[in-house]
């Protein structure tokens, strides 16, 4: 009796002691739902550290503006002689004098120093913008990588499990006595090269995975971070000669090049005005004992010699140039555009090739002789060779339509233009 009621006791005393730290329990914190592409290009625009580091230097850039705004300061100037003597003696009486003076600038340098700061600024926002599309484009190709080393790993975990299921027929085989121990061996020495192929493909979506977060501003990479889309490559309807059409328009390296056009010639038109002469008008007032007094300077600086002609010069080849890049950037945008059209035309044909013939035909193999095996009506090689062939067709389906996808990236990279809406 007293032996069960101690092991009552005892069980009363566990239940009182493991009570609060199951009520404490916190459930675990279900995980981040997948993002989609739209979502990755989000967050990659409000914390790239590279773009924020950018943006940040085109505030600095306008705010040089404000400096090339502003007027010339005058200058007040007030000096006094003899105060400590009398005023009485006439030999050195003190005096007091109050100097304005104020520098007045000719040919519209203000005008021109304003155009020259907001053109610059124009050229650094088009700078920016041209980072971020070559930005948009990295994390474009790391999110179609990511996918494509998920459907490699899918593949290789569906290949590892069915042949799994093989390996552990043949087991059961070998204990029937059906085969012999050399054969099982034989199969199973095959196993090593898809469960290295599973392993590759993880260790191939981790490493994409921190690629992708790197670029999303993402300080340490989060294992359970994860993305959702699809691997076929979509179908538009845009002609070639649309896609040049809106490059031309949309590119903001072009839009530099042409921007960097005016800025030139605004500094051409300062280098102009800055060869003209300023003057500097005055005036003053002076008590000289119990006399008062007042006056007028001018100042005319006599540009014999300097009339900025080195810089009247420079700019004026400075502005041809800038002409010659504007033709340049143009063709470099057209080459661009024409580069990715053909390999996206030569990417999807070998993507459909594959989507639609080559996949379905390699599954229908596949299945076929491996029913044919289990039922011993084929050879362990022709068994073999039809999963290699399913697995290098998945494969290459996968890279097709990758580059597919890349391709599509990179047209609308050069373009500056969202072809898949």
């Amino acid at each position: 009796m007293n032996l069960r009621f101690s092991g009552l006791g005892l069980f009363l005393a566990l239940c009182v002691i493991s009570w609060p730290a199951r009520s404490q329990s916190v459930p675990a914190s279900p995980p981040a739902a997948p993002l989609t592409l739209a979502q990755v290009l989000d967050i990659a625009r409000s914390k790239n550290p590279s773009l924020l580091s950018t943006e940040q230097h085109v505030d600095a850039t306008k705010a040089a503006e404000i400096t090339a705004g502003l007027r010339q300061n005058p200058n007040f100037t007030v000096s006094g002689a003899d105060i400590t003597l009398p005023a009485s003696n006439p030999a050195s009486p003190y005096s007091y004098s109050a100097n304005l003076t104020r520098l007045f600038e000719r040919g519209q340098k203000r005008r021109w120093r304003l155009d020259v700061a907001h053109s610059t600024t124009d050229v650094t926002r088009s700078q920016y913008n041209d980072q971020v599309r070559q930005t948009i484009l990295q994390v474009k190709n790391a999110f179609t990588n990511m996918l494509i080393a998920k459907g490699a790993l899918h593949i290789a975990q569906d290949n590892l499990d069915g042949y799994r299921k093989t390996v552990d027929l043949s087991q059961a085989r070998l204990n029937a006595g059906d085969i012999s121990k050399t054969d099982f061996e034989r199969i199973d020495l095959q196993l090593a090269e898809f469960e290295s192929d599973y392993d590759n493909a993880k260790l191939d979506v981790t490493q994409a995975s921190d690629s992708l977060q790197l670029l999303m501003g993402i300080q340490k990479s989060d294992p359970a971070f994860d993305i959702t889309g699809t691997v076929l490559p979509p179908d538009f309807n845009i002609t070639l000669a649309q896609i040049e059409q809106d490059a031309l328009s949309a590119r903001p390296d072009y839009l530099a090049a042409r921007q960097s056009v005016t800025l030139a010639d605004a500094n051409v038109k300062l280098a102009d005005a800055e060869g003209t002469t300023d003057p500097t008008i005055g005036g003053e007032y002076e008590r000289t004992a119990t006399y008062n007094s007042a006056g007028f300077q001018v100042a005319i600086p006599l540009r014999i010699f300097d009339r900025n002609q080195g810089e009247k010069e420079r700019t004026r080849f400075e502005a041809q140039s800038a002409r010659f890049a504007e033709i340049a950037a143009r063709n470099q945008v057209l080459s661009d555009v024409d580069q990715a059209w053909s390999a996206y035309d030569s990417a999807s044909d070998i993507a459909k090739r594959y989507n639609s013939h080559y996949v379905d035909e390699a599954r229908r193999v596949r299945d076929n002789i491996e029913f044919s095996y289990r039922h011993g009506s084929t050879t362990l090689l022709d068994y073999l060779d039809a999963l290699r062939d399913y697995r290098q067709v998945n494969l290459d389906s996968l890279t097709a339509n990758q580059q597919v996808w890349l391709s599509i990236h990179q047209l609308s990279f050069a373009a500056a233009t969202e072809i898949v809406p």
